[in-house]
């Protein structure tokens, strides 16, 4: 009886022992997309491409990295080199 109880203290442990983690994205001074923006799916490559070159790029944040792209009129997220959201500026 004392093994099973251990084995289920040690299964509970195992099972809400790990603690979770995550970046905070701040998206301050931006709104919801606009036609002719970025979308999701699209490589580095392609948006500057379609786009040109971003007015600014910030370092890659977080695991995975996310990397912003902001131009004139919108910004662009990124993991790794895939657009995961592009939003308008305000």
């Amino acid at each position: 009886m004392n093994k099973l109880r251990t084995l289920g203290l040690v299964t509970l442990l195992v099972a809400f022992g790990g603690t979770a983690t995550a970046d905070t994205l701040n998206m301050q001074g931006a709104s919801a997309a606009v036609d002719g923006h970025p979308t999701r799916g699209m490589t580095q490559q392609r948006v500057e491409s379609k786009f040109g070159s971003p007015a600014s790029v910030a370092s890659p944040v977080g695991d995975p990295p996310i990397t912003r792209w902001e131009y004139a009129d919108f910004v662009v997220f990124f993991e790794y080199d895939k657009v995961i959201h592009a939003v308008a500026k305000r």
